[in-house]
């Protein structure tokens, strides 16, 4: 068996995997906010209970936000504030009393997705997750690509490639660097993009909602949100030349994307033709504690 634990701000989710990657247990626990010892309590409890209802032990991988630190061990980059600088892997290894795989949840995504998702068998894949924030991952032949600073996949925290006068220099991001990908494409920019557009105050789906009904407005937020999309896009195509990207989180849900945005990123891609395909997550909001437990592809390692 394996259990994949997902990490997020507002809750933590348990996943029991057999051998054959089918679902058998799930369990979901709020997040103790803000509280670093409590939310290393909590995940324990929760391990516990699920290997109490399986009747045996598992291997445990788990999802977060943020990365650890090659340089100190520690958390970075978290949006779950208070796992920032904490020795997590540590903590959770010892309190558990065995050995448990990390990686970032967007990582955790894309592997799920390439291992037995909407990208199974394809040999470059790059996951995304545009929901609150704009995360990545990159599995090569069925491994995770993580590098000497754990950051690979960050693509969110790239400028927006060929920008036009209107988006330079772009929003303000948390990183301190302004037009990121994500200030745009998250579905916190596309509602900030239209606010400023209309003055109304709207969420993603209100949005979408309206531009499906006709409204001029909602529809070119959707034709601007598509073109930042295809040439952010673009920019990994030029450099990783994957085969299938994934989208997964609140905004991948527009159906229209998965037409719309191929049919402008060849503008951009440095070939004569692009074959990469861009397709939906097949597990959706489950993908990334999927992949928290396909960090032990085999539950005998």
């Amino acid at each position: 068996m394996r259990i994949g634990i997902d990490l997020g701000g507002t809750k933590i989710e348990g996943l029991a995997l057999d051998r054959t990657g089918q679902a058998v247990l799930r369990r979901r626990i709020s997040t103790p906010r803000d509280d670093y010892p409590g939310t290393i309590q909590a995940i324990v409890h929760l391990v516990h209970e699920l290997e109490a209802t399986l009747g045996e032990a598992a291997t445990i991988g788990v999802a977060m936000p943020g990365a650890i630190s090659p340089a100190t061990g520690r958390i970075k980059n978290a949006n779950s504030v208070w796992l920032n600088h904490q020795p997590f892997h540590h903590d959770l290894t010892q309190a558990l009393g065995r050995p448990v795989r990390f990686r970032n949840d967007a990582d955790c995504f894309a592997l799920s997705e390439a291992t037995d998702g909407a990208a199974a068998g394809a040999s470059i894949v790059f996951g995304v997750i545009v929901g609150t924030g704009t995360g990545g991952g990159i599995v090569i032949h069925g491994q995770l690509l993580s590098g000497p600073n754990a950051i690979a996949g960050e693509w969110g925290h790239n400028p927006l490639p060929w920008p036009t006068e209107a988006e330079w220099p772009g929003p303000s991001c948390y990183c301190g660097q302004r037009g990121c990908i994500e200030t745009f494409l998250s579905g916190t920019g596309f509602a900030r993009d239209y606010r400023q557009a209309t003055g109304q105050e709207l969420r993603g789906s209100e949005i979408v909602a309206l531009a499906e009904a006709g409204d001029f407005q909602a529809e070119l937020a959707l034709v601007r949100y598509e073109s930042r999309m295809a040439r952010a896009l673009a920019s990994v195509i030029n450099i990783l030349d994957p085969e299938i990207i994934v989208l997964g989180g609140g905004m991948s849900n527009i159906s229209r994307f998965y037409t719309q945005i191929p049919q402008l990123w060849g503008a951009y891609v440095f070939s004569d033709r692009v074959d990469t395909r861009l397709v939906q997550a097949k597990y959706g909001d489950s993908s990334g504690v999927r992949g928290a437990a396909w960090l032990w592809p085999d539950s005998s390692s």
